[in-house]
């Protein structure tokens, strides 16, 4: 996003801003304070990696829901059995996909959930219909399901949309991981989202090749999340780790800080 325009944005809606200024942190989060990371398709939790090694020395805990990609259903009971794993206050993150898969989990210990260039399909709505709400970037991948109901990432797209401001040897990573997402994940219909009780965080990929940037903002803007706008590329996890541990640690300063309890 240009200069400008993040300054204009920032001046019309406070909530929405292309700089994040992060408040040094006097006090430690909570005892046992851990983010949840959600992967998206054609991924796996390895995604996260560098985000993950960042918070660890913010002094969060960090863990990575391994998701089957078999229907938004299943990733949901995968997504709630990595919780159930932790101790003490989470913040849930996903990435893509999996915007869908963190709204779907409801459970009080979750005081934020933190959306990377994702999907947040409301109540009854499919992941297939956000995601082709607005025009195909030109460079877009062609999708479609093989035999078995698989939807893979031809290799091509890894370097034309799905990462296309990442180095060789991630885009190199990028194709021998990945892994294939079923046609269900994308056509089951969403269950009342917890974004409609959560507090909100949405990380917008002004030059994103998958999503339309265009329906990031529907999104947000409907989510009434906190925004922020960066130039970054679909997968910023790989091209862009500071930006999403910052908005990350923007969630955890305003909902785990030892501040946010005190009367």
């Amino acid at each position: 996003m240009k200069e400008h325009e993040g300054q204009k944005l920032e001046s019309m809606d406070p909530k929405i801003t292309n700089q994040l200024r992060v408040p040094n942190r006097d006090m430690p989060f909570p005892e046992n304070s851990t983010v949840v990371v959600a992967h998206g398709a054609w991924a796996d939790g390895s995604s996260w990696k560098d985000v993950i090694l960042l918070l660890n020395k913010q002094g969060l805990q960090v863990v990575a829901a391994p998701l089957p990609l078999t229907s938004l259903s299943d990733d949901i009971i995968a997504l709630n059995r990595t919780i159930a794993r932790t101790r003490g206050p989470v913040i849930v993150a996903g990435h893509a996909y999996a915007g869908a898969v963190i709204a779907g989990v409801n459970e009080e210990r979750i005081k934020a959930l933190v959306y990377v260039a994702a999907l947040a399909p409301d109540e009854g709505e499919t992941v297939a219909q956000v995601f082709y709400r607005d025009e195909a970037h030109p460079q877009a991948p062609k999708l479609a399901p093989d035999k078995n109901g698989w939807i893979w990432m031809p290799n091509e797209g890894f370097s034309n949309a799905f990462a296309h401001h990442a180095t060789a040897d991630q885009i190199a990573l990028c194709k021998a991981v990945q892994r294939p997402i079923a046609l269900k994940c994308i056509q089951e219909p969403a269950p009342k989202p917890a974004w409609k009780s959560k507090p909100s965080w949405f990380l917008i990929a002004e030059e994103d090749r998958m999503i339309n940037p265009k329906t990031q903002h529907f999104m947000a803007e409907r989510m009434q999340a906190r925004t922020h706008a960066f130039a970054v590329d679909h997968t910023p996890l790989l091209t862009a780790p500071e930006k999403v541990v910052e908005i990350i640690i923007a969630a955890a300063e305003e909902t785990l800080s030892w501040q946010t309890r005190l009367p």
